[in-house]
């Protein structure tokens, strides 16, 4: 049995559904509120770099929308939480979970644990919040419902009979936040509902709140408060890498740039943790033209020189992506040799050229012009303040301007920018995918047409609006085989499609930025002991939060 309380974890088939959608913004710089910063000989408060304002916090904390606070993943907690890293699980409001077939889920509901409004949690919860998302598709942002046929309790027991054999649904089914029944019952619009007063079963509270700082404070009758090392958690709106670097943060998620000469030296104690997370990838929208003709975006793609691109993005702590949709070299086994180089495509500006001739393109006075002498043009959309994609997308700028292209740049905030890459509103966009642990699962969230919803309708993945009955197929079979050998064979047909159909273009491992102090805690996650990812914005934060300790004054 796997719980909270002990760090021994179980291995799993497949990982978290959606992979990386969120990160955090640096914004603005502005000092935090007076008293939160640590002081010498540790402090029990932790200042903690997981949430932007935009400029400033709106109170938000439904758990279940983008534009959420996102500590909302701290106070309201899940079946299980999972380390995208190696697809190992923490079980928290389950005890343990089986699957006795492989179209059926058994979790184990953990006895005696509260809402923080003293009202007991149990197994009805956990079946309402369930039927919550399938009430309001907007709420299930990672599609926990195109798998689930029903969801019922018996005592303490939730059975989950899924759609179809699926191996590698408990992953992803089991990873939703649990809402309080006797609260959210009486929401009339559980969408547009801001939960701003929130009660949870985590380890932290909502305390103080105003628009440029608030805090989360710890839950005295949380179920392992033994396990819990901060009393409070200070959130700032505003957290510029200089803001980062001053005001005594302990825990940062944030791109540093000369990590080892700002943040590192700026003060005894300070250490950083950038494991690769993910591709990061152009997002063409294939709903619009030219983006809808592969020959377009083979060109897309031979036009670039990544490793330059992630040099820039980056300053060398991650390297460039192949074009077969894995994480290299944490996934090697499963490459194919059906393609050249390992997927790894180098930049060769006369390929690009002929590509795009294809696609009706050639170049004019230094212009790649359509048959009507029309210049091919893009937008590309990045959120605002995310300062290493801003760096790659300067340098895709570059690149493709030298092929011909005209190309802009749109910077929306953080928020809007979720909005517009899930409803489509966009020409190319950058994103992300894959590192949740589980080749099945990247595949699946950013090929599938389980997410291929027309453009204005909110997609949790998939959001270039891929479809492929054959590539569907494919992935049907992976997700129910347990055969080692075919999965490898079926992974292998999906590189292909990666490779040569192009549905993103990717570019380079996105880095997961954790920032850490050890003046006031220890314990943190790290290439020695990667028992979580650094992600203070997801439910990782759980078992970070409950793994840590204080320093001894």
């Amino acid at each position: 049995m796997i719980d909270g309380t002990r760090r021994t974890r179980k291995r799993l088939t497949s990982a978290l559904g959606l992979g990386l959608a969120a990160a955090l913004a640096l914004s603005a710089c502005a000092a935090p509120e007076g008293g939160t910063a640590s002081t010498a000989g540790g402090s029990s408060s932790l200042m903690l770099a997981a949430d932007n304002g935009s400029p400033t916090f709106v109170k938000n904390f439904n758990p279940f929308v983008i534009e959420k606070r996102t500590t909302a993943t701290i106070i309201y907690e899940p079946l299980i939480v999972v380390n995208a890293l190696d697809g190992k699980a923490t079980n928290f409001l389950a005890t343990d979970y089986s699957q006795p077939d492989a179209s059926t889920i058994v979790a184990d509901i953990r006895e005696g644990v509260t809402w923080s409004d003293g009202t007991a949690f149990s197994a009805e919860d956990v079946v309402f919040t369930y039927n919550l998302l399938k009430a309001f598709p907007a709420l299930d942002t990672t599609g926990v419902w195109s798998r689930l046929a029903s969801v019922s309790a018996e005592g303490e027991k939730v059975t989950f009979e899924l759609t179809a054999e699926d191996s590698s649904a408990p992953i992803v089914v089991l990873a939703v936040p649990i809402v309080a029944k006797h609260l959210w019952e009486g929401v009339a619009d559980p969408v547009t509902f801001t939960n701003d007063a929130p009660v949870g079963t985590g380890p932290y509270t909502l305390g103080d709140f105003n628009a440029n700082q608030y805090k989360l404070e710890k839950n005295v009758d949380y179920w392992q408060a033994d396990k819990v090392a901060a009393e409070e958690l200070v959130l700032p709106a505003a957290n510029s890498q200089l803001d980062i670097v001053n005001n005594g943060y302990d825990w940062a998620y944030a791109f540093m740039s000369d990590v080892e000469n700002t943040w590192v030296a700026s003060a005894e104690g300070n250490e950083f943790w950038f494991p690769a997370g993910g591709t990061v990838a152009i997002v063409p929208n294939l709903t619009k033209a030219p983006y809808d003709d592969v020959n377009f975006r083979q060109g897309m793609s031979l036009a670039l020189k990544r490793d330059t691109i992630a040099e820039n993005a980056s300053e060398g702590t991650v390297g460039a992506s192949g074009q077969q949709g894995l994480l290299l070299p944490t996934q090697e086994e499963w490459l194919t040799d059906a393609i050249p180089d390992e997927g790894m495509v180098t930049q060769d500006t006369a390929a690009a050229e002929a590509a795009f001739a294809k696609a009706g393109y050639t170049l004019s006075g230094g212009k790649l012009v359509d048959a009507n002498g029309t210049q091919a043009s893009m937008t590309i959309t990045t959120p605002n303040g995310w300062t290493d994609w801003l760096r790659a997308v300067q340098e895709i700028q570059k690149q493709y301007t030298a092929i011909g292209i005209d190309v802009k740049i749109n910077q929306p905030q953080p928020a809007a920018y979720f909005q517009a890459i899930q409803n489509g509103d966009f020409d190319v966009a950058m994103s992300s995918f894959g590192g949740n642990g589980s080749v099945f699962q990247g595949y699946y969230n950013l090929l599938s047409s389980d997410f291929n919803e027309p453009i204005g309708t909110t997609a949790p993945s998939n959001y270039q609006r891929y479809s492929n009955p054959e590539v569907d197929a494919l992935l049907t079979e992976f997700r129910a085989t347990v055969d080692e050998a075919r999965q490898k064979e079926i992974a292998g047909e999906l590189q292909e499609v990666m490779f040569n159909e192009v549905p993103v273009v990717s570019v380079y491992y996105a880095g997961l930025w954790g920032l850490f102090s050890d003046k006031s805690f220890t314990g943190w996650p790290s290439a020695e002991n990667p028992y979580m990812t650094p992600t203070p914005y997801t439910s990782s934060a759980l078992v970070v939060l409950t793994t840590i300790t204080k320093v001894d004054s």
